[in-house]
């Protein structure tokens, strides 16, 4: 009797099948194997697996035989645990700038990484369709883009775009293009932005990439970036990817606080004691609409020493607040 074209190929579908069917909770004896081989029109011998799953086991595939409950083989060491899967899947789904059927299929792939058990077990904890997820799918692109003009130093243009309350985007500048020079992506407050250098501009400014779109790489080299840019003091200074005026700001803070401002401006942040119940605290931020609600937040926890410029700004903010009541 001839054997099948498919017979070639028992080591691969072995494989497959220890690493989609089993987990430490889920073996296959030897005669489960030839029967699901069999399914593949696969014909094997008890010799002929033990030989492979050997041969598994010296290319590096963790196959594990039990013997203490139910005999039995599956595959113990993987690229990712289930509880790393789990991460993966939260940081897809709770992420702003990926669409739902975008994290979908993303989640659908991570899946592939376990077992069809475990897997059930990652589907159940996904849910996606109540949490705020964006609607421009072509940000996959944008990034791609992106991240090849920053390693070549190359300049970028594309559009930039609103959404009106009927949910139409509306571009900016009437849909004329924007040319930059893009610095770095920051993931913040689950949005992606792009941090870059216009000709235009004084400073650093702030997009987010689910608002761009038609995103080209320029042949033309973007303007020189200080070797001395530090993204995570940068991050400490803005608030929501909100770039403004830079101030060096003092605060006088509730203990309660403490934890809130080391989330914020980091673990090196000088924390002063002031009193009992309260520390001040020296930092440089970017004014913005972000950093004042940030302080309208915890008001009566946070109170600004200094400069005066921030303080007469605050009360010019919270009159324009009360008027809208």
């Amino acid at each position: 009797m001839p054997k099948s074209t498919n017979q070639k190929l028992k080591i691969l579908y072995l494989m497959r099948i220890l690493l989609t069917q089993t987990d430490e909770n889920n073996l296959l004896s030897v005669n489960e194997l030839i029967s699901k081989l069999a399914a593949y029109d696969i014909k094997a011998e008890r010799k002929t697996i033990y030989d492979d799953i050997e041969a598994l086991r010296q290319f590096g595939i963790d196959v594990v035989m039990e013997k203490s409950k139910s005999f039995g083989y599956y595959v113990a060491e993987r690229d990712f645990e289930l509880p790393e899967l789990k991460l993966l899947a939260d940081a897809v789904q709770a992420s702003k700038f990926i669409t739902e059927r975008k994290s979908k299929t993303l989640i659908k792939k991570l899946e592939n990484l376990t077992s069809t058990h475990n897997a059930g077990k990652l589907r159940r904890q996904v849910y996606i369709q109540n949490r705020v997820k964006n609607m421009n799918e072509s940000i996959y692109y944008s990034v791609d883009t992106l991240h090849g003009a920053i390693s070549e130093g190359k300049k970028i243009s594309f559009k930039y775009s609103d959404y009106n309350i009927k949910k139409e985007r509306v571009f900016r500048r009437g849909g004329e293009r924007y040319v930059v020079s893009p610095v770095v992506l920051e993931w913040s407050e689950g949005y992606y932005y792009l941090i870059a250098h216009s000709d235009d501009r004084e400073g650093l400014t702030h997009y987010r990439v689910d608002r761009m779109s038609g995103t080209e790489k320029l042949d033309e080299n973007r303007s020189l970036i200080s070797d001395n840019f530090d993204l995570a003091e940068y991050s400490k200074k803005v608030f929501g990817m909100y770039g403004g005026e830079e101030l060096d700001v003092k605060l006088r803070v509730s203990n309660k606080l403490a934890g809130v401002v080391i989330d914020r401006f980091g673990k090196d942040v000088r924390m002063i004691p002031d009193g009992k119940d309260c520390f001040t605290v020296r930092v440089n931020v970017a004014l913005s609409p972000v950093f004042y609600g940030w302080l309208f937040q915890f008001g009566e926890l946070c109170e600004v020493v200094s400069p005066q410029k921030l303080k007469d700004e605050l009360k010019t903010q919270a009159k324009k607040f009360l008027n809208r009541l």
